[in-house]
């Protein structure tokens, strides 16, 4: 059974160049996705949320995969949305003022119906908190700027500058939340080799 690898069919989305910024068209693409609001550092929602996400991506992997479609593929990484009513909470550090959207891309052939069955599956398995808050829809962000940074999210701020200043440069505006893409699992790798995708949506 050949294995499905995402981020080298969407290589252009999901491997990006660490030394340059590029406009890419992201296309519309369906997600999992949780609301939420305050500091990601230490906001039980947001670790809740995150479980949820993945306890969902996980099973609906393995129906497919043990289904008539005898599919595999990997698992997405997580994606977050982030914004603020008063934007200088991102300035200041007020972080407990951050409102956010993390998300998992689905492969197109994933259906509602799937979904349906794959929460109620793990809804009796393990009873994430926050699966209720989980929804499917699909996502088009249009064209974005983007680059690969690594290392902490503490010193992402230059990179972030120069993502806005090549949009400027190119006659362009901002538009739409900051999208960050997180390739590795934080949790088993240092600080200074976390690989972050940050991307700007652009008029």
């Amino acid at each position: 059974m050949e294995k499905i690898d995402f981020k080298k069919t969407l290589k252009h989305l999901y491997q990006p160049s660490v030394k340059e910024i590029v406009r890419v068209d992201v296309p519309e693409m369906n997600f999992l996705m949780i609301d939420g609001e305050g500091n990601p550092n230490n906001s039980k929602s947001f670790s809740d949320a995150i479980e949820a996400l993945y306890s969902v991506s996980y099973t609906l992997k393995f129906m497919v995969k043990k289904g008539e479609m005898g599919a595999d593929y990997g698992v997405l990484p997580l994606e977050a949305l982030w914004w603020a009513d008063d934007m200088s909470a991102f300035t200041t550090g007020n972080k407990d003022a951050w409102k956010w959207t993390i998300m998992v891309m689905q492969p197109e052939f994933i259906t509602r119906e799937m979904l349906k069955e794959a929460m109620e599956t793990v809804a009796k398995k393990k009873k994430p908190v926050s699966l209720p808050l989980v929804r499917f829809e699909a996502f088009k962000e249009g064209k974005a700027a983007q680059i690969l940074y690594i290392g902490p999210f503490s010193e992402e701020g230059p990179t972030i500058e120069k993502v806005h200043q090549f949009i400027e440069d190119n006659g362009s505006h901002r538009i739409g939340k900051h999208h960050e893409i997180y390739l590795n699992d934080m949790r088993r790798v240092a600080p200074e080799k976390w690989k972050t995708i940050v991307r700007q949506p652009m008029s």
